[in-house]
């Protein structure tokens, strides 16, 4: 069985190199879904809490909220950052309060102080649902995730070989010493 939640994300991009429309900087609401799948807890009677997933998920998708997402090799990138020094916002300002959890993958590097994520490749739906998934992996049992922006979808689904050890009380997941950070439950 899978327990869906679902995602808004507002950004900025556009396609370096591309020829047509999406060349020019411009802006989408993307629509995020990810299908998290294993058994039912037996204590709780659900696969996973939503709002456990929304928590996990969104600590790192909130890093693509209100964010522009520039290619490495985007020549703008360099002039987007000078405009951001200048206005003393490179390093973060009060008002950013959205600032998720900074990460460095292969596909993508997050920089949550300056609302900026730098992609390996042009940030397409198939790319958002690559490095949510590269993000989120080890954290959920992710069987399928699909991106909606503007008029682009796409989706993924992927094998899920494990369960997650989760708490019978709560049905949140239990750390690597089997114990809740949520309710205090401990498996041992």
């Amino acid at each position: 069985m899978k327990s869906i939640s679902t995602f808004n994300l507002q950004y900025a991009h556009r396609f370096y190199g591309f020829k047509g429309e999406a060349q020019y900087l411009h802006g989408h609401t993307g629509i995020m879904t990810i299908e998290v799948e294993d058994s039912i807890n037996e204590g709780v009677n659900m696969v996973f809490p939503c709002n456990e997933i929304k928590k996990i998920a969104w600590s790192v998708l909130k890093n693509f909220d209100h964010a522009l997402i520039l290619r490495k090799d985007d020549p703008i990138l360099p002039a987007i950052l000078e405009v951001y020094e200048k206005q003393g916002i490179k390093n973060g300002s009060p008002q950013n309060t959205m600032v998720g959890e900074a990460f460095r993958t292969e596909l993508a590097d997050a920089y949550p102080e300056c609302r900026l994520v730098v992609t390996k490749e042009s940030m397409t739906v198939e790319g958002m649902i690559k490095i949510t998934h590269e993000l989120l992996k080890d954290k959920l049992n992710i069987s399928k995730i699909t991106f909606v922006s503007g008029d682009n979808t796409a989706s993924q689904e992927y094998e899920i070989h494990s369960t997650k050890d989760r708490c019978p009380l709560c049905g949140i997941l239990l750390d690597e010493s089997g114990v809740c950070h949520k309710c205090g439950y401990s498996k041992n």
